[in-house]
């Protein structure tokens, strides 16, 4: 773990977080700053504390929870409990942990609501892809069609009340990769709140999770523009605080085939990565619900995606579309509000 006091600026295309720019900090609080590798990625924490020895002590146990978040969800680990459960679970109920029962919940409310786009048991299709992006070509229809089968949120089942899950059909795996960063993210800015450490910034890649404003400010400065123009002014700018920002796109994960480019991203219908040049910024109260909203308005696609957006009083997005070297941007009404106020405020019932 890398710990420094620092200055409150960093990238994370295409967001741009500005940590108090303008107004003198008060003297009993430092930013101070660490990373870590987690989850096939970089954790990069700001906190604002009194001292050093608080901010390593809320560095240190942060780290901590999202390396167990890490154990349970990761999909490349065999004894992982994400790994585990299809097998333990076929035909039968089996009560699982906390962590991952939320993140199914989530998950399967998600799908039910957009109607399949985003999908927990989407592992046959993201393991042939992700060995496919490997291969550098594309995978062959049968198998694609092989692994469609054994895929499916309907055949999962879960019961709240015992916290079990069940699964209908052998061979399926689940991938939380659309949804558990955004979910460790929010974990580590309750555990930093727990040891009194109740302004921080949680972000891995597209990820960020925000707790209170930093001292003197009205939040946290967020710039969202299009495909990394950090040379240029942003068109968006944002302050926020207690709340989350996901951002979905094609990135580096993507395969090059017959002059054409396949997104990480899959449609559990087809089978297939996207094919459309659309990065998605999902703004909602929790990491959880922004993390796996994204992913999903990116296979909807920008009409549909919008029009799920405007169903949620709890999520704003913005949306950008690249076609033949043209990007058009496109935002949602709970969007162009954060815009006017500043400020992310809950409607009705939380979105977790």
């Amino acid at each position: 773990m890398v710990l420094s006091t620092t200055s409150n600026k960093f990238v994370i295309a295409p967001l741009l977080v500005l940590a108090a720019f303008f107004r003198p900090v008060p003297k009993t609080l430092s930013l101070y700053e660490a990373v870590e590798p987690h989850m096939g990625t970089l954790f990069r924490i700001k906190v604002y504390a009194p001292d050093q020895i608080s901010a390593q002590r809320g560095f240190q146990a942060a780290f901590e929870r999202i390396d167990q978040l890490d154990k349970i969800f990761s999909d490349y680990r065999p004894e992982s409990e994400l790994s585990r459960i299809t097998q333990e679970a076929l035909g039968h109920p089996v009560r699982v942990s906390e962590d991952l029962f939320r993140v199914a919940q989530a998950s399967e409310q998600l799908s039910i609501g957009t109607g399949g786009a985003f999908d927990l048991t989407i592992g046959p299709l993201t393991h042939l892809w992700r060995q496919a992006r490997q291969d550098h070509r594309l995978p062959q229809a049968e198998a694609v069609q092989s692994a469609i089968v054994r895929c499916g949120y309907t055949k999962m089942h879960l019961d709240t009340a015992a916290r079990t899950v069940q699964f209908d059909a052998p061979q399926m795996l689940l991938d939380a990769g659309g949804i558990a960063k955004g979910y460790a993210a929010d974990e580590a800015v309750m555990v930093l709140a727990k040891l009194g450490l109740h302004s921080a910034l949680v972000a891995a890649s597209g990820d960020l999770a925000l707790s209170d404003a930093p001292p003197g400010q009205t939040g946290w400065k967020i710039g969202i523009d299009s495909f990394d123009r950090a040379d240029k002014p942003f068109t968006h700018v944002l302050m926020l605080s207690n709340a989350a920002v996901s951002t979905s796109g094609n990135g580096e994960q993507h395969l090059n085939s017959g002059g054409k480019t396949y997104s990480h991203i899959i449609d559990p219908k087809t089978g297939m990565g996207l094919q459309d040049d659309v990065t998605v910024t999902a703004i909602s109260r929790h990491g959880i619900t922004a993390d796996a909203a994204a992913t999903a308005i990116s296979v909807l696609g920008c009409e549909r995606g919008l029009a799920y957006a405007e169903s949620q009083p709890n999520l704003a997005v913005f949306i950008l579309v690249k076609s033949d070297g043209r990007v058009k941007s496109f935002e949602s009404a709970r969007f162009q509000e954060l815009l006017h106020d500043n400020s992310f405020k809950e409607t009705g019932e939380s979105d977790r």
